[in-house]
This record gives structure tokens, C-alpha cells and sequence, in this order.
């Protein structure tokens, strides 16, 4: 099932009155484009949770291993500097960042954009849509990304200033300068 689009044009929902609208509706999972509309997406099937479970769990585990910053899960909401409010599957951003945010932004939305996030391509997403969020981010400042597809075996490799790289079934992954020494096993989600 694709996510539902609310055309939100007409109505101006604040930052504030967004964040609240998701508090009251924590059974949903909103996301908002840059133009304002609202996106409702669908759950997670059962294997594409416990892969992105294991994502996480891999990119944290190197975090509090090298405690360089911050990792979120699905659950956390960015507010992108183009004014969209995402929510990547899993991202990080350097401890020196979220140093800066204060209290109050700690608790809501961050309002940034992460220096690295991981879409997973459940088997109800369309390519064309997560390829779009990826560049949006690059667009707002992520550093390295990456889009694993699982159905395809492949991985896209998102970068600031280069040509997405595409990798066909590739046993790991490297967080090279943005993460270094994350290397994330991803023999497990083929």
C-alpha cells in the first residue's frame, strides 16, 4: 500500500500544530513534503521491520562503540531545511549537532537534516518515490545515504557531489569518512 497524500495546500499547519497533530495520532505515521501536503504512511510488513530492526541495531551498536553521535529510528521526525518533515529508517548525525540543539529541540522534530540516512525499500514502496526522498535529503544536506532494495538485491549509494553509485549484492557496507569504521553486514536482508 503507497502512502496517502492529503493535498494540505490551502491549510497552513505550523510547525507546532504538526507536531501536535502527530502526538494525537501516535497509531499513524505522517511525513510532510516541502509543498505542505500531509503523508500518511502505511505500517511495515513483518520481514521488512526485522531487517530494518537489524539496521538499526547494527548502526547503533557501532555508534556506542565510537560514540561520534546520534542514531534514530523510523520513529524520529526531521524537519528538513526545505520545510519537509521526514522520517528515514535509520540515520545518525555527529554528536557536535545535536550538541547545538537545545532542550526543547531535542524533544520534537529535529530540525535538520541527517549527515547520513538509510531508506529500505519495503515491497509496497515505489522506487521512483524513495529515490526522490533520497535526493531530497542530499539536497538538504545528508552526506552519504543509502537505499537498500532487498527484492533486487542492490543497494544505492547516496553522496554529496557524485553520481549515485549502484551495487549489485554486495556483502557489507562502509560508512568510510561520514561513519568511519562502520561497516554494516548486509548478507542477512538478502
Amino acid at each position: 500500500m503507497d502512502a496517502l497524500t492529503l493535498d494540505f495546500q490551502s491549510i497552513e499547519l505550523t510547525d507546532e500544530q504538526f507536531y501536535q497533530l502527530c502526538n494525537n495520532n501516535r497509531e499513524l505515521r505522517f511525513e510532510r513534503n516541502a509543498n505542505g501536503d500531509l503523508l500518511i504512511m502505511p505500517p511495515t510488513g513483518g520481514q521488512t521491520g526485522n531487517i530494518n530492526a537489524g539496521i538499526n541495531a547494527q548502526l547503533w551498536n557501532w555508534n556506542n562503540q565510537h560514540k561520534l553521535g546520534k542514531v534514530f529510528d523510523s520513529s524520529t521526525g526531521f524537519k528538513l531545511p526545505n520545510g519537509a518533515n521526514r522520517s528515514p529508517d535509520a540515520s545518525w548525525i555527529p554528536l557536535a549537532r545535536w550538541d547545538a540543539l537545545t532542550d526543547e529541540q531535542k524533544q520534537k522534530f529535529l530540525p535538520l537534516c541527517p549527515d547520513f540516512a538509510i531508506e529500505l525499500l519495503s515491497p509496497s514502496d515505489k522506487l521512483a518515490k524513495t529515490q526522490s526522498k533520497m535526493q531530497e535529503y542530499l539536497d538538504n544536506g545528508m552526506k552519504l545515504g543509502w537505499l537498500i532494495n532487498p527484492q533486487t538485491q542492490q543497494v544505492e549509494i547516496y553522496r554529496q557531489g557524485k553520481k549515485v553509485e549502484v551495487l549489485d549484492c554486495p556483502d557489507s557496507l562502509s560508512g568510510k569518512s561520514i561513519l568511519p569504521g562502520l561497516t554494516l553486514d548486509i548478507q542477512a536482508i538478502w
